[in-house]
């Protein structure tokens, strides 16, 4: 049942919207943890371990091509995170668009977060059981929450237009991004000195590991109670007549958003720019330790260091980024933000070996462009939605975002073997980023909102 707002002699509503606003941040903190701790820093290294083991390798620290069987496929070790990362990736392109449609048709998306929420850190939480040679639980782990994760950001994305106007919706998002990073980062942080001093703590390496894995499960359940404590529910609106049981009508929302969308070409274009940028973002974050450990020989503490840097930085940039939204529109500082990019991989390009000093500033440029186009492609996206259709397209935005994912890491792979060397391979991640914008130039963002139903809001 929906809640309304409070009312009373003055309009309140703006502080109201600030309110559950601020709630609604809380999900960045809490889901961040899983993104940073697990996937982004722990899980790869130590499932690699784990599969090298049980495929025979003398060495498992060491790169082994072994293979386990999985389903009859016999995979190496080594490779076998990214084979699991991709297939959670691909799946989630069929899975998010139904919850997306599902979402929309409810009263209660507080509900489905959360839901999702404690499904995925369940999961997650498993993965404290994956030791010695036992890595087949861990497998189905991480998919599991990497999936369950995607589909509570899909519900969490449709909430930001219930609780924020036009003009308020960048500042949401930036705030909301700059949280994420900060709860990611600070748990990062403790579990990087529990893990890099687990002699002093009496503990072994890999119970360290564990250990740490738990606690992001742990964080990403607890911190969920917060927003759906102080969230309301909101009713559904223009909702698609559809027959038929609940999933028959999902997936007719979902057609029908389908064969709509070519109704609103400024939002197509804009989903078509996001999947460029945005892969160049993921592959230059995914690609950056290998680069600086493989190319410039820098030592795994400067690595973590790094890592850290930018998670702390991306705060910052993030909120930064919303100032400048709020200053000249999130079309604008978008576009601004992938020619940043580009200036990024150059520089890189042309990075010295062994100098930690200019790696961190320029790990310092990524934390800054990171989180401010991040935020803003979240919030500006909201704006090309037709109203009541936010699952639905945040769906789509984000089953497209994981299905093409796999281009840079490929595109990357690809020039490394041919060239046998790592910087004409981080420098032709550029063209991702040309693409991306190349079609935003050829967006008009007052169009694509007025399309959409939408107010303008006073920058675009």
């Amino acid at each position: 049942m929906s809640t309304p707002a409070p009312v009373g002699i003055a309009d309140l509503s703006p502080i109201d919207r600030l309110q559950q606003q601020k709630a609604w941040n809380w999900y960045d903190w809490a889901n961040s943890a899983f993104y940073t701790t697990v996937l982004s820093v722990l899980f790869a290294p130590y499932m690699i371990t784990v599969a090298g083991k049980a495929a025979g390798c003398a060495d498992p620290d060491e790169t082994c091509s072994r293979t386990v069987s999985v389903l009859g496929l016999h995979l190496a070790a080594g490779s076998l995170p990214a084979y699991l990362t991709s297939f959670a990736t691909i799946l989630s392109a069929f899975v998010l668009p139904v919850v997306g449609a599902f979402a929309d048709r409810s009263a209660r998306k507080k509900w489905h977060m959360a839901a999702y929420a404690f499904a995925g850190s369940f999961f997650a939480g498993l993965l404290f059981f994956m030791k010695g040679e036992s890595w087949q639980l861990g497998a189905v782990a991480v998919v599991l929450s990497s999936i369950l994760g995607g589909c509570s950001l899909v519900s969490y994305y449709a909430i930001l237009v219930d609780i924020s106007t036009e003009d308020e919706r960048d500042g949401a998002s930036s705030r909301g991004w700059a949280w994420g990073y900060l709860g990611g980062g600070t748990l990062l942080l403790v579990n990087l000195v529990v893990y890099t001093m687990h002699d002093t703590f009496g503990l072994t390496e890999a119970m360290s590991v564990r250990l740490s894995l738990l606690s992001a499960a742990l964080w990403w359940a607890g911190f969920t109670i917060i927003p759906l404590v102080r969230l309301r529910n909101y009713a559904p609106v223009n909702v698609v007549a559809a027959s038929g049981t609940v999933f028959e009508r999902s997936f007719g929302q979902l057609w029908t958003t389908l064969k709509e969308l070519r109704q609103y070409p400024m939002t197509l274009t804009f989903l078509v720019a996001y999947l460029f940028f945005n892969d160049g973002i993921q592959t230059v974050i995914y690609e950056a330790s290998t680069y600086g450990s493989k190319q410039l020989k820098l030592d795994q503490s400067v690595l973590i260091a790094a890592i850290l840097l930018i998670q702390f930085v991306a705060f910052g940039g993030a909120l930064y980024f919303g100032r400048l939204a709020a200053r000249h529109g999130a079309y604008r500082s978008i576009l601004w933000g992938t020619y940043a990019w580009m200036v990024i991989l150059v520089l890189a390009f042309f990075l010295p070996a062994k100098n930690i000093a200019l790696f961190l500033v320029i790990g310092v440029g990524i934390g800054v462009v990171l989180g401010g186009t991040q935020a803003l492609s979240r919030s500006f996206f909201s704006l090309l939605i037709p109203r009541g259709r936010e699952g639905e397209y945040f769906s789509l935005y984000g089953a497209a975002e994981r299905g093409t994912s796999w281009f840079g890491t490929l595109l990357f792979g690809i020039v490394f073997q041919v060239t046998g060397s790592y910087r004409p391979a981080i420098l032709a991640l550029i063209v991702f980023f040309v693409l991306g914008a190349f079609f935003l130039l050829r967006l008009d963002p007052e169009r694509g909102i007025r399309e959409a139903g939408n107010r303008v809001p006073a920058k675009v």
